[in-house]
C-alpha cells in the first residue's frame, strides 16, 4: 500500500507499532517543515557530498542494497496468513500479527519522502538547486528506512543510513512545521497526552473499548477531516500534526499493543478532528473528539 501525507494517520498506526517509529516520524516531521538551511545541513550530510564519481556509484550500490535489506526485513500484513482458530483465540493471534506486521512497506516511505515530504508543495524545495533537493532526499529516505527496519538490520548497515541525518540535526533540527490554526489546541492535547501515567493509559484503553461500535461514524468522519484538510490546502499541516502526535503516543508509554489494539486510531482521530476542527460539522468533530470527551470529559481544547 502507498503512504501518503493524506493519509498520515495509517501512516502513524505503522510507525507507533515499530520499534524505532518515533525515529521515523522524526524525521519526517524534519523533512516537512525544512527550511533552506536545513535542507543544505542535510545535503552536506550526504555520504558522497564532495566525492569523486567512482566513490559516489559505490556508495549508491551499498544504500541501495541496504534498503533491499529493510525491504524484506519487517513483515507485511497482507503477507500474514489468517491464524485460524475459535473466535477468542482467533482474536487474539490477529491482534498480536498486528503488532509485528505493516500496512506498507519501505519503497513506500522513501516514495514517501521523495515525492510528497520534499515534493512539489514543499515551501522552499522548488527554489533549490535540484542537487541539493535530491541529496537532501537522499539522507532524510536512508535515514527513515535505516529506523524503520531498525530491529532487522545489523547496527552497522543501520548507521550507515541513519548516521548523516544524526550528523546534520545533531544542534539543529530546523524548524518545525506549522500546525495551523488550531495548533494552540493541538499543544494542549499532546501536552497532556505526554503526561499520562497508567491510570490514564488505562482509561483510553477502556474508551476505546467503548467506542468500538462507532467504527462506520469514525471512518466517515476521518475522510471528511481529511478532505477538508485536501480543499483548503491543509494536508501538510494535518500529515504534521499526526506525525507529531506518533511522538506524544510514544512518550505517554503506550505500547505496540495498544496501537494494535485501537488507541492509535482513537488518538489519531481526536488529532484529525481538533486540526480541522474549523471546517467540520458538529456531528464529525463529536464522531473524532469522542474518546477524549470520555477520557477527560472535557470537549477537545478548541480554544488552546
Amino acid at each position: 500500500m502507498p503512504y501518503s501525507l493524506v493519509s498520515a494517520a495509517t501512516l502513524g498506526f505503522d510507525l507507533v507499532r515499530l520499534p524505532a517509529g518515533g525515529q521515523v516520524a522524526d524525521v519526517l516531521v524534519t523533512g516537512l517543515g525544512a527550511d533552506a538551511d536545513t535542507l543544505h545541513r542535510l545535503a552536506g550530510a550526504h555520504p558522497a557530498a564532495g566525492r569523486p564519481d567512482t566513490e559516489r556509484a559505490a556508495l549508491a550500490v551499498r544504500a541501495r542494497r541496504a534498503h533491499e535489506l529493510a525491504a524484506a526485513g519487517v513483515p507485511q500484513l497482507r503477507d500474514m496468513t489468517d491464524p485460524g482458530g475459535d473466535e477468542d483465540s482467533r482474536s487474539a493471534r490477529l491482534v498480536a500479527l498486528l503488532e509485528r506486521g505493516t500496512i506498507g512497506n519501505t519503497p513506500a516511505l522513501e516514495r514517501l519522502v521523495r515525492d510528497d515530504v520534499l515534493g512539489p508543495e514543499h515551501a522552499v524545495v522548488a527554489d533549490l538547486d535540484p542537487a541539493v533537493a535530491t541529496m537532501a532526499a537522499d539522507v532524510l529516505a536512508d535515514a527513515a528506512t535505516g529506523w524503520w527496519a531498525a530491529d532487522a538490520l545489523d547496527v552497522a548497515v543501520r548507521q550507515e543510513l541513519t548516521s548523516p541525518y544524526s550528523t546534520a540535526t545533531a544542534w539543529e533540527h530546523g524548524p518545525r512545521p506549522d500546525l495551523g490554526p488550531m495548533a494552540p489546541g493541538l499543544a494542549e492535547l499532546l501536552g497532556e497526552l505526554r503526561a499520562l501515567d497508567e491510570a490514564g493509559r488505562r482509561r483510553w484503553r477502556l474508551a476505546v473499548d467503548a467506542s468500538r461500535a462507532q467504527r462506520r461514524p469514525w471512518a466517515a468522519a476521518m475522510h471528511g477531516a481529511a478532505w477538508a484538510a485536501h480543499v483548503s490546502g491543509r494536508t501538510r499541516t494535518l500529515a504534521a500534526a499526526q506525525l507529531m502526535t506518533v511522538a506524544a503516543f510514544l512518550d505517554a508509554g503506550f505500547s505496540a499493543r495498544d496501537g494494535a489494539e485501537g488507541v492509535w486510531n482513537a488518538l489519531a482521530g481526536c488529532v484529525q478532528g481538533l486540526a480541522m476542527a474549523d471546517l467540520l460539522d458538529e456531528e464529525s468533530l463529536a464522531v473524532l473528539g469522542g474518546p477524549w470527551t470520555m477520557v477527560t470529559g472535557r470537549s477537545l481544547p478548541l480554544a488552546g
